[in-house]
């Protein structure tokens, strides 16, 4: 039988050791935009979705199940309430998102350093496992 020498691998403890003595290292928590957006849909194609979306949100709803509190806000807003079913009126979403919602905010991190604004001209890239809160209701 012929000896193979033994080779060290990645470097364990002694390569953690190391690597934590040399500071942290500095990376971009998002990506600054220099290029120009692709538009995939045009002006109609977008108008398409979006009336579509009215159509959906005004004819069957979404259901908040055990949330009497965004019931109230809902109406008090202007949906139309049925239940536990919230129709919205044609355009209402559109309104409440141009008059309330901003353009960029920073989602902030334990660390100050590592803040991350989103929105604008930067890109995030994250990993995506689902919504946390969806439940099968069939």
């Amino acid at each position: 039988m012929s000896e193979r020498k033994r080779r060290r691998q990645g470097g364990g403890r002694r390569k953690k050791i190391a690597a934590r003595q040399q500071g942290a290292r500095k990376y971009r928590p998002y990506i600054e935009r220099n290029i120009p957006y692709f538009e995939i849909l045009n002006e109609e194609g977008l108008a398409l979705i979006e009336q579509n979306a009215d159509i959906l949100l005004e004819e069957i709803g979404i259901e908040f199940r055990d949330f009497p509190k965004a019931l109230d806000l809902f109406k008090n807003a202007g949906a139309d309430i049925d239940g536990q079913c919230v129709h919205f009126p044609r355009g209402f979403c559109r309104e409440i998102i141009q008059s309330h919602a901003p353009s960029e905010y920073i989602q902030h991190a334990r660390n100050p350093a590592n803040n991350v604004i989103i929105g604008g001209r930067r890109t995030v890239l994250v990993p995506a496992y689902g919504p946390p809160f969806v439940r099968d209701l069939g």
